[in-house]
Formats: structure tokens, sequence, C-alpha cells
């Protein structure tokens, strides 16, 4: 599904660090070794059909790489 985040995110949390994240060897291995955080937040999203709706967002993220792979996890 693809979307677009309106605004920024709000509540962001680190869910995961480093090696408590599944896919740690799989990040390493597409970006390269950094210290990975999954982190959750909140914010409004456009979907293709231009719905507005409030979801729930997860991601990888590490310094120098920025947001990696953000996935729509629920809608509010």
């Amino acid at each position: 599904m693809r979307f677009v985040i309106v605004g920024q995110i709000e509540n962001i949390e680190i869910i995961a660090v480093s090696t408590a994240i599944r896919e740690i060897a799989r990040l390493r291995k597409i970006y390269g070794p950094a210290r990975w955080r999954k982190m959750k937040g909140y914010a409004k999203i456009r979907l293709e059909s231009g719905e507005l709706l409030k979801a729930e967002l997860h991601w990888y993220d590490a310094q120098g790489f920025g947001k990696k792979e953000v996935k729509i996890k629920r809608f509010l």
C-alpha cells in the first residue's frame, strides 16, 4: 500500500536496538553496518485513493541513513 506522510511524525518511540531487531542481519547487508533502531510513531497519511487517515507507523533508523522501510502498522 503506497502512502505519503502528511505533516510530522509524533510520539516517536524506540522499539528495539541493534541485536534486539529480528531483521538486523538483512539491514546490515542492504544498507551497511550502523547502530540500527526500530522506531514507532503516529502521523497523518494520505493513501493513493486520496483519503487522509491517522496511522501508527514503524520504520528502521540509523545515524547517516535516515528512515528506511516505513510501513503502516495500523490505522487509528
